[in-house]
C-alpha cells in the first residue's frame, strides 16, 4: 500500500474513532463542559505542558551529547517544539516528529548512528518512566481499580509495586551490553560505547530525574485541563491515567493521537466516576495543548525546514 494512501487511512481512522467517542459521550454535553472551562486552569495546564517538553528537549540534548553528537540547547528546543507541531498534524503519532529530529541532527553534521540513537533512547527514556509512574499510580488506586477489574486490591497493588520496581531497575543492567563485544561496530556501536563509559550511571540518573520531571509535568497538565472542566481527582488518579492516555495517543493509527487519546481517557477515568463527556473533554484539551505548542514553536523558532533536502 502506498504511503499517501496509508496516511489518508490513518487520518480517517482517527477521525472516525474521535467521532465515535464524541457520539457516545454526547456532543452536547462535551460542548457544555468546554463552555464552562476555567481559563486560569487552562493556562496553567498549557504552561505545565510547555515545561514538560522544555525538559524533554534538554533530556534529548544530554543524550545526544553523551552519544557524541553536539547539540546546543537552542537547537534542541527549536527542533523539539517543531517536532511537536509535526506530531499533531501528521499521521503516525510521534514517528514523524522523531524522524524530523533525527534528520535535522544528521543535517547539522552529526553522525547518523548517534543522531538516530539519541532520538530513540530519548523516546525510550520517556516511555520507561511513563510506565513506571503509571504502575505506581495504579497501585495507589488499587482500592478502586481492583473491584472495577474484579481483582483483589491488595494483591493487585503488590504486583504493580513489584513490577514497577523491576521495571525501574532494568536499565541499570545495560553496562553488560558494553562489556559484550566492546570492539564491534555496526549500528549498536554508539550504545555499546556509551554503556561502557564510566559516567553511564550518572547519565542514567540524570535521565531518570529528567523523565520523572517530564511525566510529572505532563500529569499536571492533564490534571489542570481536568480542573478547568470541574473534574477533581486525587493525584494518584492522574499518575495512573497518563500511562494509557499517552500510550494510546502515541499509536501510529491516527493523526496527532486524535481519537485514540480521547478513547483512552474515557476508559482510564471511568472507574473513578468521571462521565464520558468530561473525559473526552480532558483528552481534547490535552490535544489542543500540543497544537498550541506546535504553533508557539513555529513562532519562536521558525517553521520546520524541509528535512528531506
Amino acid at each position: 500500500m502506498k504511503r499517501p494512501l496509508k496516511a489518508v487511512l490513518r487520518a480517517l481512522l482517527g477521525l472516525a474513532l474521535l467521532a465515535g467517542v464524541l457520539t457516545l459521550a454526547d456532543p452536547a454535553r462535551v460542548l457544555a463542559q468546554w463552555r464552562q472551562a476555567d481559563p486560569a486552569w487552562l493556562l496553567a495546564g498549557l504552561l505545565a505542558a510547555i515545561g514538560s517538553n522544555a525538559v524533554s528537549a534538554l533530556r534529548w540534548r544530554a543524550l545526544a551529547r553523551w552519544l557524541g553528537a553536539e547539540l546546543s540547547a537552542r537547537e534542541a528546543a527549536r527542533w523539539y517544539f517543531q517536532a511537536i507541531g509535526l506530531n499533531t498534524l501528521l499521521p503516525g503519532a510521534v514517528v514523524g516528529g522523531d524522524l524530523y529530529r533525527a534528520v535535522m541532527l544528521r543535517r547539522a553534521g552529526q553522525a547518523t548512528a548517534a543522531a538516530g540513537w539519541s532520538v530513540l533512547l530519548d523516546r525510550l527514556s520517556g516511555l520507561w518512566m511513563l510506565c513506571a509512574i503509571g504502575a505506581l499510580g495504579a497501585a495507589a488506586c488499587a482500592p478502586v481499580l481492583g473491584p472495577w477489574l474484579h481483582l483483589p486490591p491488595a494483591p493487585l497493588a503488590a504486583l504493580l509495586l513489584a513490577g514497577s520496581a523491576l521495571w525501574l531497575a532494568l536499565p541499570w543492567a545495560l553496562p553488560a551490553l558494553g562489556r559484550a563485544r566492546p570492539g564491534s561496530g555496526g549500528w549498536l556501536a554508539p550504545l555499546r560505547l556509551a554503556a561502557a563509559r564510566p559516567d553511564f550511571r550518572r547519565q542514567l540518573l540524570w535521565q531518570a530525574l529528567a523523565s520523572a520531571a517530564v511525566q510529572g509535568l505532563s500529569a499536571a497538565a492533564l490534571a489542570a485541563g481536568a480542573l478547568a472542566l470541574g473534574v477533581v481527582q486525587p493525584l494518584a488518579v492522574w499518575a495512573w491515567a497518563i500511562a494509557p492516555v499517552f500510550l494510546m495517543a502515541a499509536l501510529p493509527v491516527s493523526v496527532g493521537g486524535w481519537g485514540t487519546r480521547e478513547a483512552a481517557a474515557v476508559a482510564a477515568l471511568a472507574p473513578f466516576g468521571v462521565a464520558p463527556a468530561a473525559a473526552v473533554g480532558v483528552g481534547v484539551i490535552y490535544g489542543l495543548y500540543g497544537l498550541a505548542q506546535g504553533a508557539l514553536g513555529a513562532l519562536a523558532f521558525g517553521l520546520p525546514r524541509n528535512a528531506t533536502k
